[in-house]
């Protein structure tokens, strides 16, 4: 059975100008555009390909991987809407629809929301709604201080971040807890910093305390050697200088280049690291 807004492995069919067809174990077809068609095939091969459907409400298949399939979570932007509701990037050709029912909150074109996919019954287009409310909340939480987690950066907000937790809580990324690049809609691993007593979820995208300092001194050691012995940036250089190079705070840099000058791994000057020791540590 081929499934909308999903992943289907189905078998070369037939080929028309307009592209090859696709057939599932029960011989229902789907076509998959010239454009996505390989090279290389023999009827009867198989091929995974996500199916949707495009303008006229007909399946087509796709080679592209979309940022979303049904039942996920992610954070899109609205490209578009129309007096029914609004389109978002889902990374097809025709984009998402969420209908006006299904936003939590109007929509605008050009900010991002968090929503997931589902199938509707009537049309068997695949479609978005924001209400998630029984998807992700705090009521129960199910994660601990100290825990990695998996997170989407998903509203931006004046102090940091509003990120989805394991697809399941709201949490918070402050600014001050951020030392590389972040982009809405980026999935990343994450730390729980504390978990406040009205449910909030404080996250870092390090882990503190010894285990902290122990993975930077590693990823130190590893970018001094892609570096030919040196790194550099040193105890006097930037913060900044320090976060654009190695990703991390000025305080943790330090913390690990002092751990590992305490191994003798490595000598420390102004601007600079340099590798003493071959081992690790």
């Amino acid at each position: 059975m081929i499934r909308v807004a999903n992943y289907n492995r189905l078998s070369a069919a037939r080929k028309t100008d307009n592209g090859l067809y696709l057939t599932d174990e029960e011989g229902k077809e789907v076509l998959l555009p010239n454009r996505y068609v390989p090279e290389k095939y023999a009827m009867g091969d198989t091929m995974e390909v996500f199916v949707y459907t495009d303008s006229e409400d007909r399946l087509v298949a796709t080679t592209e991987t979309p940022k979303i399939t049904e039942g996920g979570i992610a954070a899109l932007q609205a490209v578009g809407f129309n007096y029914h509701g609004t389109f978002l990037d889902w990374g097809l050709p025709k984009d998402l629809f969420v209908p006006k029912r299904n936003q939590q909150a109007p929509m605008l074109v050009g900010e991002w929301y968090v929503v997931t996919v589902y199938v509707d019954n009537v049309t068997g287009r695949a479609v978005g709604t924001s209400k998630l409310n029984k998807i992700i909340n705090n009521d129960e939480i199910t994660v601990r201080p100290k825990e990695e987690v998996d997170i989407l950066i998903a509203i931006r907000k004046p102090k940091g971040y509003r990120v989805v937790v394991n697809d399941r809580h709201w949490g918070m990324l402050y600014d001050n807890q951020i030392f590389t690049d972040v982009k809405l809609g980026m999935r990343m691993k994450a730390y729980v910093r504390k978990i406040a007593e009205d449910h909030r979820i404080d996250l870092s995208l390090q882990q503190e305390g010894f285990d902290q300092v122990k993975i930077a001194a590693d990823e130190i050691l590893k970018m001094i050697d892609e570096a030919d012995g040196t790194l550099p940036v040193g105890d006097k250089s930037a913060p900044d200088e320090v976060r654009l190079l190695t990703g991390m705070s000025k305080k943790i840099f330090k913390r690990a280049v002092g751990y590992l000058m305490s191994h003798g791994a490595v000598e420390s000057g102004d601007t600079s690291v340099r590798r003493i020791g071959k081992k690790n540590i």
